[in-house]
């Protein structure tokens, strides 16, 4: 058996990141964490599960540690890192990787517990490739999908990865990277159940904030298990689909070029599971190519993974919230407004009699050859679509939608879709406390901040 808990606690204790190519390459990917973290933070701000979490913690004003930029808050550092990440991960529209949502955990996280020891950009661009890396180390040891046990990666996995970033920040000592990671490993929670309701987010919510203070804890002299990653009946084990998780290879890639290089983020274009992505790139191509409507289709059978069917588990949605988990809205909003945006995940738009007609049309077939770089996906997925007159028309097989860490997205597109977060946010009466095009040009360059307190002063 490997000494991973050690493995992980040195790495955490005394980063490094490979050659200097290497380290800057991984930087410019984990900015584009940041800038569309804050963007999908922003518009989520007003979702009725923020509103609920800033009404639930009114009454925490003390110590003012760090903002809840989107409020023009203060508040402490676990809540408002619990805040800022439930409202990243609310509309469903952050990033995807290592079957789960890294950003909208470790981002908060970081810019909060960032804030309050007034560390510099640097640090909070190390701090993320390592809670990436202890995050990817840990998630492919596991050979089954944790979402078909129930788990939801985004808060197992990354209760964990925040506490080896915000250990960073602190620049703790092995032994208390150790205490941080295994007291994180028994806070980690989150169940696929409760996929479609306002719990989900705050899966993100509460990673960010039980990361944090596990390292506080930690720092303060709690003591956990030194080998709870590996033990018979430790984290890995215990999460396990069928107890298979591999304890014993040596973590031997730590430190090396940074595995972020290699999966990547992928970045969405549309606010609802990633799960969906792939078909409804596939649908759209087959509306805009052959000028479709909702009157011309007869059915559309949408092939994809076992997994992410399971997390689809909404046929018949009749909310906003519910429609992010639907393949069904997906394909009928697609067909009615040619778009899956921010606009159409309203529950007047999702009740509307054209919309609710498709859902019946829709069937799922599973595919089950896997992807080997996203476990949650099956290898391709596809759109075939049969019109009332008998034509047949096939997207063929999608290998990865557009914004994957396979087919990404440009520049021009991370400005776009961070200007149209904070647009919409803006009609929903919400502004950031500086300029759009400042804070974007920040986050973009966020190496060069000396102190994350400037990050949104005028």
């Amino acid at each position: 058996m490997t000494d991973l808990t050690r493995s992980l606690a040195q790495y955490v204790a005394n980063p490094s990141f490979g050659d200097a190519q290497a380290k800057a390459q991984a930087f410019e990917v984990a900015k584009l964490g940041f800038v569309d973290t804050v963007g999908t933070m922003m518009a989520g701000a007003v979702e009725p599960v923020v509103q609920l979490l800033l009404k639930h913690y009114e009454a925490y004003q003390a110590p003012a540690e760090a903002p809840v930029a989107f409020a023009g808050l203060f508040k402490p550092t676990p809540i408002a890192a619990c805040i800022n990440a439930t409202a990243g991960h609310a509309l469903d529209y952050d990033d995807v990787a290592m079957a789960g949502h890294p950003s909208t955990v470790l981002v908060p996280a970081i810019l909060a517990e960032g804030h309050h020891l007034g560390v510099s950009g640097e640090r909070a661009l190390q701090a993320y490739v390592v809670g990436y890396e202890v995050w990817s180390e840990l998630v492919y040891r596991e050979p089954g999908k944790y979402h078909l046990k129930g788990w939801h990666p985004t808060g197992v996995l990354g209760t964990v990865a925040v506490a080896a970033a915000v250990s960073v920040l602190h620049q703790v000592n092995q032994i208390q990277a150790s205490n941080a990671l295994a007291i994180a490993a028994s806070m980690a929670s989150g169940l696929v159940a409760n996929f479609g309701t306002m719990t989900k987010p705050f899966h993100a919510g509460r990673a960010a904030a039980n990361g944090i203070e596990a390292v506080r804890l930690s720092v303060l002299g709690m003591t956990a298990a030194p080998d709870v990653f590996e033990h018979p009946a430790g984290y890995l084990n215990a999460l396990s689909i069928k107890e298979d998780a591999d304890r014993s290879l040596p973590a031997d890639r730590l430190g090396k070029a940074p595995r972020l290089l290699e999966t990547g983020l992928s970045i969405k274009r549309y606010p609802v599971c990633y799960s969906c992505h792939r078909a409804i790139d596939g649908i759209l191509a087959l509306v805009e190519s052959n000028d479709l409507s909702p009157a011309d289709i007869k059915h559309i059978a949408v092939t994809l993974g076992p997994a992410q069917a399971s997390m689809l588990r909404n046929h018949h949605p009749q909310t906003g919230l519910e429609a992010k988990f639907s393949i069904e809205f997906a394909m009928a909003s697609a067909l009615v407004k040619r778009e899956v945006g921010l606009r159409q995940l309203t529950d007047e738009f999702v009740q509307q009699s054209e919309v609710q007609a498709l859902f019946d049309k829709v069937s799922v077939q599973i595919n089950d050859e896997p992807c080997p770089l996203e476990p949650t996906f099956s290898f391709t997925d596809r759109v075939v679509v049969t019109l009332n007159d008998g034509q047949t028309l096939d997207s063929g097989d999608i290998r990865f939608p557009l914004g994957n860490a396979g087919n990404p997205m440009d520049e021009q597109g991370m400005r776009a879709k961070f200007m149209d977060c904070l647009d919409s946010a803006k009609e929903q009466g919400v502004s950031p406390p500086i300029q759009a095009q400042t804070l974007y040009g920040r986050l973009a360059q966020l190496e060069s901040e000396p102190n994350l307190r400037s990050l949104f002063e005028h």
